[in-house]
């Protein structure tokens, strides 16, 4: 999550849902995206929250779909589960404690990464039967995390996060704003800290490297009456990792946005090319790009060259997720207040899946 912040026939569909508004791209046929691909939607935000986005789409041992509403402000956030058998949205909990992004662990069970401004600030385990939820690691070295934003979880269960901090004014008492790794017996350690602010993260399927998606908007001062940091890093990394998934080598960047808006949130093909939410404001949309980071297709959300204001942003990803099974190809996105998805060439690669 990042805080405040003529049509060709086969694009028609995607120009038509309410707050897209993408006009004059085009979805060009290639070795990802099918000749006659659309973006579908297939969830609009239908309760009353003061803003906010869509977030965190993943893959249940079921095939549905989890994600997260997040508001900004007081409210507390839902998860919901959109069923691809039925169509339909149901609400999972209405007590998400500013849940943002999601994931599937080894065992089926639900992870969430919590933020600040009045959430959990922590991991949580969720119990799909029960709907209740366990704190599964809140602080490192005895200090509370920032804001957990985004995490997976490798082949050998391990759970990657980031933890950077865009809002809330809840006293900081990490200074870094760093990835960590919760190991299986439940302790943290740091995997970096040479990130200026860590967003999306991902493996690759050799789980030989970590991408890690640096989002520096200016981030939330270290405590609230320190002056507002300025803009930074808005690029992408590799880590090379070591058999036990340590970083082991140097980081490359791989993608640099420059003064644009980076990405969010991200997830591999089983072929290891990943897919990027950008939330850039001059280009919105899914961008794949192979490891080394050559472009190899563009997904438009959103129209071109919108403005800086963040109340005039529309079609802006947050995060995408691939469906099982049968559906390995679906391509699922959450963008602005809503849920979309598009069938691809290609398939996700998803470790609770390859893992068994």
């Amino acid at each position: 999550m990042i805080c405040r912040h003529r049509i060709p026939a086969l694009f028609i569909a995607l120009c038509l849902f309410e707050g897209t508004g993408v006009k004059g791209d085009e979805l060009v046929e290639n070795p990802i995206v099918p000749k006659g691909a659309v973006l579908e939607r297939i969830h609009l935000r239908q309760v009353s929250l003061n803003s906010g986005l869509t977030e965190g789409p993943a893959l249940a041992p079921d095939g549905s779909i989890y994600f997260t509403d997040l508001p900004f402000g007081k409210e507390n956030g839902m998860i919901l589960r959109f069923d691809p058998s039925t169509g339909k949205t149901t609400p999972f909990t209405s007590l998400s404690g500013k849940s943002n992004e999601l994931a599937f662990d080894l065992s089926g069970n639900l992870l969430s990464c919590d933020g600040a401004d009045g959430g959990s600030r922590s991991v949580r385990r969720w119990n799909l039967k029960t709907g209740q939820s366990e704190v599964v690691a809140d602080r490192f070295q005895g200090k509370r995390f920032n804001s957990p934003n985004d995490l997976c979880v490798s082949l050998k269960g391990h759970i990657y996060f980031t933890d950077p901090r865009y809002g809330g004014t809840e006293p900081r008492e990490l200074t870094p704003e760093a990835v960590y790794r919760i190991e299986k017996d439940g302790t943290v350690t740091e995997v970096t800290r040479e990130v200026e602010k860590p967003n999306g993260i991902a493996l690759s399927p050799d789980q030989r490297t970590m991408f890690v998606a640096d989002h520096n908007n200016g981030g939330n001062r270290l405590s609230p009456s320190d002056p507002e940091p300025k803009r930074g890093a808005m690029k992408i990394y590799s880590f090379p990792l070591d058999k036990q998934g340590r970083v082991n080598g140097s980081r490359k960047t791989i993608i640099d946005f420059g003064k644009e808006n980076g990405s969010d949130g991200m997830r591999v093909d089983v072929t290891g090319n990943l897919y990027i939410a950008s939330r850039s404001l001059s280009r919105p949309g899914i961008l794949v790009v192979n490891p080394k980071g050559k472009e190899l297709a563009f997904i438009p959300t959103g129209p071109r060259n919108q403005s800086g204001l963040f109340e005039d942003w529309k079609g802006i990803p947050s995060n995408v997720e691939f469906g099982g099974g049968v559906d390995s190809n679906l391509l699922y996105v959450t963008i602005d207040k809503s849920l979309f998805r598009i069938r691809l060439k290609t398939q996700g690669f998803h470790p609770q899946k390859a893992g068994n």
